[in-house]
């Protein structure tokens, strides 16, 4: 058999799926994985090299850590997948990538509660308000936060940390208002100790990506929203390597008399369909 009847009997193979979109899928997949292999004439020892670095990519996730997520987030299909699947109107916040260290039981916090807990960094105020594309507030949206440190990690990059650190959750008023005490992001470089970081330093990518906060905001009858803020004026936010930057996305931090710096942003949901 060459290489087009491996191929043809590789699609034939799911032929009897009876998922029509499983079927779609795998047999796309086939298709273009066979092409690429083709149009880059992959060698017998590429292949398993290959292998080899997915492998360690598995190896390195654990229930703290999602290499995969990262891999994906690097070769910019989180970013493309996340941009087919969000076409929202233009008064929506937009979304960006997920990321790798989304925790599902952070703590939960009252608002103007202080969610870095014990977190390395300046103090600052995250406040702002949660609404629709009318401009009506929107109460008792579900508020997921998480960030790094001022050195860069997030907290369950810390064996030795028995606790939360810079995440929670907490809830839009009635009036769709929230804050909450945190502190000021500041820009960090993704993992470089596992395949991935291997990866970019092969490539000659920068690994650091911007200042910003992770945001999950989740209301009854409005579609989920994955963001970030990021902090203007950091020197990354063209050469993010996740691809993740969108211009609606920058906000100010704003050193206040007191000394308190402050980030106000307002996030605008899609009504779900």
């Amino acid at each position: 058999m060459n290489i087009h009847p491996v191929t043809a009997s590789a699609v034939e193979s799911f032929s009897q799926t009876q998922d029509p979109r499983l079927k779609h899928i795998l047999t796309s997949l086939v298709k273009h994985l066979h092409a690429f292999a083709q149009d880059v004439q992959l060698t017998e020892a590429e292949w398993f090299r290959g292998l080899e670095f997915l492998t360690a990519v598995g190896q390195k996730c654990d229930d703290k850590r999602q290499e995969f997520i990262l891999l994906s987030d690097v070769l910019g299909l989180s970013m493309l997948t996340v941009s087919m699947n969000n076409d929202r109107p233009k008064a929506c916040t937009e979304s960006t990538v997920f990321g790798p260290f989304y925790v599902h039981d952070a703590p939960h916090y009252e608002n103007g509660d202080d969610v870095s807990n014990g977190a390395s960094g300046k103090a600052c105020v995250v406040q702002g308000t949660v609404k629709n594309s009318d401009g009506q507030p929107i109460s008792n949206a579900v508020i997921d936060v998480w960030q790094a440190d001022d050195e860069g990690f997030y907290d369950v990059q810390k064996d030795h940390l028995k606790h939360a650190q810079a995440r929670g959750v907490l809830h839009s008023r009635a009036d769709g208002t929230f804050n909450f005490k945190s502190i000021v992001a500041e820009a960090y470089p993704i993992p470089m100790d596992g395949p991935v970081g291997t990866l970019l330093e092969a490539t000659k990518r920068s690994p650091w990506r911007p200042a910003h906060l992770h945001f999950m905001i989740k209301a009854d009858g409005y579609e989920t929203l994955i963001t970030h803020v990021f902090k203007k004026g950091d020197p990354h936010l063209q050469s993010d390597p996740v691809f993740g930057v969108k211009d609606s996305l920058i906000a100010d931090w704003i050193a206040g008399k007191d000394g308190m710096t402050i980030l106000n942003f307002d996030f605008v949901l899609n009504a779900s369909s």
